[in-house]
C-alpha cells in the first residue's frame, strides 16, 4: 500500500447541492473520511447483482472520491435511493442532518445484514455484554461494517432497594444526543443522552444513579415484589466511531445557538463493565475528532456544512461543492451540531 503524503488532497472532493441537499452532503463527507468505512468500501468487499443497491452506490461514491478527480461529484443516484428507501426524507425540502445520519446508517445496516444473515441492530449485543442475571441467553452480534464501527451499548442497571437484586438490560446506540443548556462553558455536563434520538429520562449527569420513587415501583425478579429501585446508566460497549449530537432544535421553535467548546481529543479512563477485563478495572481510551457538522442560520432557514480532517492536523471545510482549508481554531469554534470521534 502506498503511503499518502502529508500534503495530499486525495479524498477531498465537493458534492453538488441538488436542491436543499446540504444535509446529505455533509453526512456523506463524514462517511468518506471515516477511516475504517473508507477501507471497507475501497476494498470492494460488497458483492451484489442488484441494479439499485444503496451499498453499491456508496461503494461508487468512495471510489469516485479517491480516484483523484477534482470536479464536484453529483450524488443523484444515491439521493434517489435514499428517497426510495426512506420516504420521510423524499422531496426538496430542507431535512435534518442528524435524521439523515440515522436513516443512512439504518439503511446501510439493513442492506448489509440482509446479505450476511446478521440480526438487526435493535437486537445487537457485543460478545462481552452482560444480560439479565435470570437469563443465560446472549444475542448474536451483527457483523456488518456499520455495527462494527458505529454501534455502542448502554447498560441500564436497576437495583431493588429491598433485596439488592440487579436487573440489567443493554440498549444499542449509534449516537449520543446531548441537551444544550442556555449557556455552555464546554463539553462537560452538556446533559443526558438519548439512544438514536429517543427521549430518555433527564439527569444532570447521565451516569449518576437515579432513584425511582414510589410512583415508579418495579417488580423485582429476585424477591418477586414491587419495590422502589435505583437506575444507573453506564457505557457497556464503546463504539469505534462515537458521534455526539447536540440538540439545538429540541422542544422549541427557536434554535439554541449556545457556544460549545469542543476538543480534538477525548482522553478518558473507563471502568470495565465486561467480563473480558478484570472487574471494575480501569481501561484507557483515546478518541480523536475527525469531522464536525455545522448548522448555520435559523431553524426555518439554515444551511449545513462540515469540517473534515484529512490528516492528523489538516482540516478542510466542505460546503457542498466548495472545499477550503481550515484551521483547528475554526473547527473547534464553529457552530457544531454533530461531532464525530474515532477511537485510537
Amino acid at each position: 500500500r502506498r503511503k499518502i503524503a502529508a500534503d495530499s488532497y486525495v479524498g477531498l472532493r465537493g458534492l453538488v447541492n441538488l436542491g436543499n441537499t446540504c444535509f446529505m452532503n455533509c453526512i456523506l463527507q463524514a462517511f468518506v473520511h471515516t477511516p475504517m468505512l473508507r477501507d471497507y468500501f475501497l476494498a470492494e468487499r460488497h458483492e451484489c447483482d442488484k441494479e439499485q443497491c444503496l451499498v453499491c452506490e456508496m461503494t461508487r461514491l468512495f471510489q469516485k472520491f479517491y480516484a483523484g478527480e477534482k470536479t464536484a461529484y453529483i450524488p443523484f443516484r444515491l439521493l434517489h435511493l435514499v428517497w426510495t428507501n426512506a420516504r420521510h426524507l423524499a422531496g426538496y425540502e430542507q431535512q435534518d442532518a442528524h435524521e439523515f445520519l440515522i436513516a443512512a446508517l439504518d439503511l446501510l445496516h439493513q442492506h448489509l445484514s440482509a446479505r450476511s444473515g446478521s440480526i438487526s441492530v435493535e437486537h445487537f449485543f457485543s460478545n462481552h455484554v452482560i444480560v439479565d442475571e435470570d437469563s443465560n441467553e446472549r444475542g448474536n452480534p451483527c457483523d456488518c461494517i456499520i455495527d462494527q464501527i458505529f454501534t455502542g451499548g448502554w447498560q441500564s442497571d436497576v437495583t431493588c432497594q429491598m433485596c439488592g437484586g440487579v436487573s440489567t438490560t443493554i440498549d444499542p446506540f449509534w449516537d449520543i444526543s446531548l441537551d444544550l443548556p442556555a449557556s455552555v462553558p464546554g463539553m462537560a455536563g452538556l446533559g443526558s443522552p438519548t439512544v438514536n434520538g429517543a427521549n430518555d429520562q433527564q439527569r444532570p449527569m447521565f451516569t449518576r444513579p437515579e432513584h425511582l420513587g414510589s410512583s415508579a415501583k418495579i417488580k423485582c425478579s429476585s424477591c418477586h415484589s414491587y419495590q422502589e429501585s435505583t437506575k444507573q446508566l453506564t457505557l457497556n460497549k464503546l463504539p469505534i466511531v462515537c458521534c455526539f449530537h447536540l440538540k439545538r432544535f429540541e422542544h422549541t421553535n427557536k434554535k439554541n445557538s449556545s457556544d460549545v467548546a469542543a476538543c480534538t481529543v477525548l482522553n478518558k479512563n473507563f471502568r470495565a463493565m465486561s467480563p473480558t477485563y478484570k472487574p471494575h478495572s480501569k481501561i484507557h481510551f483515546r478518541y480523536s475528532l475527525f469531522a464536525v457538522v455545522n448548522h448555520l442560520g435559523s431553524l426555518q432557514s439554515g444551511h449545513y456544512s462540515v469540517y473534515v480532517r484529512q490528516h492528523r492536523d489538516q482540516w478542510f471545510r466542505c460546503n457542498d461543492s466548495t472545499i477550503l482549508k481550515a484551521s483547528v481554531h475554526d473547527v473547534l469554534h464553529s457552530e457544531a451540531y454533530l461531532l464525530f470521534y474515532h477511537k485510537q
